[in-house]
């Protein structure tokens, strides 16, 4: 089952997968200062706007708090990763920034790469890849797409986030169970299987009680924003600056939101909106994948070999449901003792619409799932899981739920909730919608009370911001960074007219050059500019 607002950085997707991007060749890039028809296909415009009855994050003091002092000045023992070129040092953070004490402090991993120069240093660029829960030193080390101009004038950080990955991971489930959690019907059709879900759910959030059930409280975003701030003291940097992508945009404005002091060159990629609630982010969002759907199903149709038919868009989401249908009613043989079912199958097909480089590859699965061979899709689906070959799950699927349900309220609380709001969702998506508003529910039985709540960030007295849109996102729709860029004062919005996931280091040297410029001589790009 898909963990509903999973995200994070194409790169992050396909971790676990060799199979992908190759022999594709990337979009030729130029600026495009026309308005095209954004697609995306239900999500409203008025989700831009900021709302006054939203109330903003308000920022810290200024002044370093006594009792905080000592983590802002301790000093880090940095050895070699193992990683060529890459230093690995440990950082301590209080686990309760309201109660700080040394007998319960979070150990976190932080990564580095040198400057290489020639050229003056510029300090740290921190990166986050998103998730919430990705690692943001497997990203670093493996896919920053940060050129060789940036890499020389900036050393190259990251830092695993409190209950991801190097960082006191949370911990769940084993991998068997884990295993059953993702092949669990998430589109029930009759109440045993409804209850079947919920129990899923509940035994899901049991199993991270009782493995981590300390650490559950302060997993919060504002809380890594937090660690953000004391890594960035430690390193000597009088400000932060950062290239977030995707999850890794809400963690960076609320930086913003809480230090606009010291908030210096942030690009924000694949940007979230925090002034909307869970319900609209999940409705949203299955907005967003229908729309990427419906790209790669009308590119699909122009071939002859197109698994889901030649006659249109509409027909060929037709198909993929009777395929999704008959996966419900007969898995489909992998090779191995875990059968296709029908969640793991759209999980496969939703890891895809993040990368139209992937569409290629999906394609080929769909016309094997067809004949009954479901090895291809079951391996996409393993790499949006991260579930290694030897069965073994990296933390993502833990982090993410412990970080989402402690920021925000819960979409829905009870299962006749769902089935209300099943044709807002079906709606925005025929295909994807009863998965996605099922996958919402997984909250309600979280065994901690939501500490955040929606608002605006304003960060008023920030330095210049990026916030990049990619017009057909799946994950993150595109009124998404239009909202935040509305909200941030002194935000520019830097739009991609394209598909996929994040735009930066994906092939669009308009998109490329504007923030590679920004981020070496802090220069915003022109108002309103689009890129392809």
């Amino acid at each position: 089952m898909a963990t509903s607002r999973l995200l994070r950085s194409t790169a992050a997707v396909f971790a676990a997968t060799a199979l992908l991007i190759s022999g594709c060749s990337a979009q030729n890039s130029a600026t495009d200062t026309s308005t095209p028809p954004d697609r995306t296909n239900g999500a409203k415009d008025e989700n831009t706007a900021p709302d006054s009855s939203v109330p903003a994050l308000q920022p810290l003091p200024a002044a370093i708090p006594a009792d905080l002092r000592p983590y802002y000045d301790q000093k880090l023992s940095w050895r070699d990763c193992g990683v060529s070129g890459f230093e690995c040092a440990t950082m301590k953070a209080p686990l309760d920034y309201a109660a700080p004490s040394a007998s319960t402090d979070l150990k976190l991993a932080v990564a580095r790469k040198k400057a290489t120069g020639p050229g003056s240093s510029l300090g740290s660029l921190m990166v986050n890849p998103g998730g919430p829960g990705g690692s943001a030193i497997d990203y670093l080390q493996q896919y920053a797409p940060q050129p060789a101009a940036v890499r020389a004038r900036y050393d190259m950080v990251a830092m695993d986030p409190r209950g991801v990955a190097r960082s006191e991971p949370v911990e769940c489930l084993s991998n068997q169970q884990m295993d059953s959690y993702t092949q669990t019907d998430q589109t029930p059709d009759t109440p045993a299987e409804v209850n079947k879900l919920t129990t899923a759910y509940r035994d899901f959030a049991q199993g991270c009680e009782s493995h981590s059930g300390k650490l559950l409280p302060h997993v919060s975003t504002v809380e890594a924003a937090r660690d953000m701030d004391v890594l960035r003291g430690v390193l000597g940097d009088k400000k932060l600056t950062y290239v977030g992508a995707s999850y890794g945009t809400f963690l960076g404005a609320t930086y913003a939101g809480l230090y606009p002091s010291r908030s210096g060159r942030l690009v924000l990629d694949g940007a979230m909106n925090p002034a909307l609630n869970s319900r609209t982010t999940s409705l949203d969002q299955t907005a967003g994948f229908n729309t990427a759907f419906t790209s790669f199903a009308a590119d699909c149709v122009k071939k002859s070999d197109c698994p889901l038919g030649t006659k249109s868009a509409d027909d060929a989401g037709r198909q993929l449901s009777a395929l999704f249908k008959k996966l419900d009613a007969h898995p489909a043989a992998t090779g191995e003792s875990r059968p296709l079912t029908e969640s793991l199958a759209t999980t496969g097909v939703i890891a895809a619409m993040y990368d139209q480089k992937a569409w290629p590859v999906l394609r080929e699965y769909l016309a094997q799932a067809e004949k009954g061979n479901g090895r291809g899709l079951l391996t996409l689906s393993d790499s949006y899981y991260e579930r290694s070959p030897d069965g073994a799950y990296a933390n993502q699927m833990y982090a993410n739920p412990a970080v989402n349900c402690l920021d925000l309220p819960p979409a829905f609380t009870t299962a006749d909730q769902v089935r209300a709001a099943l044709p807002s969702f079906r709606k925005a998506s025929p295909v994807f919608g009863d998965n996605f508003a099922w996958a919402a529910l997984n909250c309600a039985y979280w065994p901690v009370k939501a500490t955040g709540s929606v608002h605006r960030i304003e960060a008023k007295g920030a330095d210049p911001i990026i916030v990049v849109g990619t017009t057909r996102d799946p994950a993150t729709p595109y009124t998404w960074a239009k909202g935040l860029a509305a909200q941030l004062s002194s935000a520019t919005l830097l739009t991609y007219v394209g598909d996929g996931h994040t735009a930066y280091g994906r092939g669009s040297q308009c998109i490329d050059t504007a923030i590679n410029t920004y981020l070496l001589e802090g220069t915003t790009p022109p108002k309103n500019t689009r890129c392809t």
